[in-house]
């Protein structure tokens, strides 16, 4: 689709709304004036002041925080956006929120928050009139007080912009299946460095505007970042226009920093961009859409670094540089005229005209905001809990595998779970989306296209499948885009999932710990509602990824989540697919989890029918008495546990092994399912009692472990249990190539055999015929290493294993 055109603009905006947008009268430019220059007094108050907020006396230096923290030099920009674009909602009842790329304009947004209210609703003790303000000012980066970001503590906010490169994928999360929703997304000229940001402009190629809300990207160009020039700052104008319409874009520009002129422009320009998106919206809602991607708009902001900052300190250029990124004035507290001129900074935005006696914001100031909920700052889609519905799921036992005995049935888990998925997108066509890097087939969960296509906006062509501008199956080819529309999706009240190969699911790890930091937060304010667990699917494991090799091979994340706080983070390590289902379930059901689910899409052993599984599940471990050769009247002589499905069949092929070989040893085996489950009570909320874990692993014996990812986190795991040192874990240890799936554990030391020869190694009592065990052992290893290079394959009797003898043995 090109530009829409005036004709298709005026069919879908009141004429005279356009032109009062457009050409805002001198009264409505004072007032955008005046909430501009006290959006930028409170931040500079936020970052310097910690008395004497109102300048009621001049200024001394006991009015100086100790400590000078915070950054300038993007919020005059961020300022002047939020002002006209509450103008606009104003006008037209749009409803929208407000993104902060350069997340280190935190006291900007609060300033905003504040005039508009909502803080003082939010935090009474923070009211508008000067006792009020002098807290706002002094709880700002201040122990006990606020971060300087655009945090969770910010009415308003669903992203922090804390580490760069992520909103432009949450405002395209945000939007998807939110056709009323408006996401102004400001991107900071540093950000878009950013590797993530550069990745996500082609958010457009996958939105609907029949069905999803809008992304207004404002490129924030002021020409510095913290130490330097920014590179779009420095290139020629046009080449960045070119780039942007490369991707997809219709590109609108605005530039200076005369005043009022700039004002002027700015409504202008935002109105332009407001009616274009409202033009391309009404002909996909109206028939008129001929199903090209349309070219939305996108505005170009080019503006001074600390605008209206202190232009010159100490006879060097300040204001228009990279030196009022952070602080401008330095030392002010013992500087005399550094002291001057930041109080002839503040006075210079006539804080006289825009508080009144009492300290709060005149009428002036305060007429400027929308009403109610259409303040960015009181959006329920910045809260996203208060929108929140519960899925409509069917009984996931409805997909269960039939598991008459344990493993006489392999199938792929992972499909089980692509059927449940298919019928959840059936069941909720606004409320649940998939979000996977071109994997969905390849991991099995391909049976939601039976449902739905996959998303996308660009040209089709007759030999795609299963593609189309009405699909919501989000597949694009960057984790971060994936993880960041997803978090953007939840934390506007949607349920989701991501899925995608485990080993690169670090490409985007360091989004997970954001959302998690995020989530953690949030848990600690009353006035924010829970909102959809991030659930996090990761197959194509490390012990199966044999056709791909090393680069593939890695359970890293496991190892990052363990690193959340317990009242966000949770690891799941299902076996087979009925145990998946009870997960997928539970985690769907969730709210304000990281749910990590690891299970790979190979054909695997099935072990424990529907309804075990649910209370497999909802226990979080087991004894697996079939498995053992454990009585339960007295301790075993050794407990062989296991997390993760490929090291639960290596451990119980060990204890068949041991069972057959060594009749008279006693070997318990417990599966883990829950990995949180280890940890104690007091350490994580699933930690289960001292009398389970004495239970299920005794105080004693000591524990082969076999675990799916590595070592070092079962250790951790189980630190201050009785005995800790007992438990010896097997998992990936850094070893992997392009081999067979037994070589993968034989080369990480967590295959069978190795199970079993730790086992005889470390159990306190054994049976006659344990060292002839041990050399078999020994042997099979040789064997196996001989076979795999002369077949290519692993041999039969490991590839085929199924412990037949079960169902004699009851």
């Amino acid at each position: 689709m090109t530009a829409v055109s005036d004709e298709q603009i005026r069919k879908a905006v009141d004429e005279e709304t356009l032109r009062r947008l457009a050409s805002p009268e001198d009264k409505e430019v004072e007032q955008l004036d005046a909430w501009w220059r006290a959006g930028n007094y409170l931040t500079i108050g936020q970052i310097y002041l910690q008395g004497n907020p109102l300048l009621r006396e001049p200024l001394a230096p006991q009015h100086i925080k100790p400590r000078l923290l915070g950054h300038w030099g993007t919020s005059p920009g961020l300022s002047l956006i939020y002002a006209h674009v509450s103008r606009l909602i104003r006008h037209t009842g749009q409803q929208a929120i407000y993104l902060a790329g350069p997340g280190h304009g935190g006291p900007a947004l609060v300033a905003a928050g504040y005039l508009e209210g909502t803080y003082s609703e939010i935090y009474p003790h923070v009211s508008q009139d000067e006792a009020g303000m002098l807290r706002l000012f002094r709880q700002f980066s201040s122990p006990g007080g606020i971060p300087s970001h655009v945090s969770v503590t910010t009415p308003g906010s669903i992203h922090e912009g804390g580490e760069l490169g992520y909103v432009l994928v949450h405002a395209f999360g945000a939007v998807m299946d939110n056709p009323d929703l408006l996401a102004v997304a400001v991107v900071g000229d540093g950000e878009a460095e950013t590797g993530p940001l550069e990745g996500s402009w082609k958010g457009v190629s996958f939105l609907n505007p029949e069905r999803d809300g809008a992304v207004l990207p404002i490129l924030h160009l002021n020409g510095a970042k913290i130490a330097g020039p920014t590179v779009l700052s420095r290139k020629d104008p046009a080449e960045v226009r070119r780039l942007l319409e490369g991707h997809g874009y219709e590109v609108l520009e605005v530039e200076g920093s005369d005043l009022p002129g700039m004002h002027h422009r700015f409504a202008a320009t935002l109105a332009e961009a407001w009616s274009k998106i409202r033009a391309i919206q009404h002909l996909a809602r109206t028939g008129g859409w001929d199903g090209s991607r349309p070219r939305w708009p996108l505005i170009v902001l080019r503006s001074p670094k600390g605008w209206t900052g202190p232009e010159q300190v100490d006879g060097v250029r300040m204001a228009g540089t990279w030196r009022s990124h952070q602080v401008p004035l330095s030392g002010v507290r013992d500087n005399p005229e550094h002291l001057a001129i930041l109080e002839g900074w503040l006075r210079s935005y006539r804080p006289e005209e825009l508080f009144d006696a009492t300290g709060a914001p005149t009428e002036l100031v305060r007429g400027l905001a929308p009403e109610g909920d259409l303040r960015m700052s009181a959006s329920p889609h910045a809260n996203g809990g208060l929108l929140t519905r519960d899925l409509a799921l069917p009984d996931f036992r409805d997909y269960a595998v039939e598991v008459p005995q344990p493993a006489r049935t392999r199938a792929e888990s992972t499909r089980r779970l692509g059927e449940l998925l298919r019928d959840v997108y059936r069941d909720n066509p606004d409320n649940f989306r998939l979000f996977c890097p071109d994997e969905t087939n390849s991991n099995r969960l391909g049976a939601v296209f039976e449902v739905s296509d996959r998303a996308f906006a660009e040209r089709v062509t007759a030999d795609d499948v299963a593609i189309s501008r009405d699909g919501r199956v989000m597949e694009v080819l960057s984790e971060h885009n994936c993880h960041g529309w997803l978090e953007g999706y939840t934390l506007t009240g949607r349920h989701g999932m991501f899925a995608t190969y485990e080993a690169f699911a670090m490409v985007s790890a360091s989004q997970t710990v954001q959302h998690g930091k995020w989530l953690q937060e949030a848990s600690r304010l009353p006035w924010r509602a829970k909102v959809p667990s991030l659930n996090v699917l990761l197959t194509s494991t490390a012990w199966r990824n044999d056709h791909n090799g090393f680069s593939h091979q890695g359970p890293g994340l496991i190892q990052v989540v363990l690193t959340q706080r317990g009242d966000v983070a949770r690891v799941y390590l299902p076996p087979d697919a009925n145990c998946l289902l009870s997960v997928a379930d539970h985690c769907l059901r969730s709210r304000s989890y990281i749910n990590l689910i690891v299970i790979d899409k190979q054909p695997q052993l099935q072990w424990l029918s529907i309804d075990q599984a649910v209370e497999h599940c909802a226990r979080g471990a087991g004894i697996w008495d079939w498995a053992g050769t454990d009585d339960g009247t007295s301790d075993p002589d050794i407990v062989l546990a296991c997390a993760g499905d490929v090291v639960t069949m290596e451990t119980v092929a060990a204890a068949q092994i041991l069972k057959e070989r060594l009749p008279g040893f006693k070997v318990r085996v417990v599966n883990v399912v829950d990995l949180m489950t280890l940890m104690r009570p007091k350490d994580h909320p699933h930690g289960m009692s001292g009398t389970l874990f004495t239970e299920l692993f005794t105080d004693t014996v000591d524990v082969v472990f076999a675990f799916h990812g590595y070592p070092g986190a079962i250790h951790q795991l189980v630190h201050g249990r009785p005995d800790a040192d007992r438990f010896r874990v097997r998992g990936f240890i850094e070893e992997g190539t392009t081999t067979t799936p037994f070589d993968m554990t034989v080369r990480n030391r967590a295959s069978r055999y190795h199970l079993v020869m730790d086992a005889i190694n470390n159990a306190r009592r054994l049976p006659r015929g344990a060292s002839d065990l041990m050399a078999w052992c020994e042997r099979k290893l040789a064997e196996h290493q001989a076979y795999v290079v002369d077949h290519l394959e692993d041999m039969p009797e490991v590839r085929d294993w199924s412990p037949a003898d079960w169902a004699q043995q009851g």
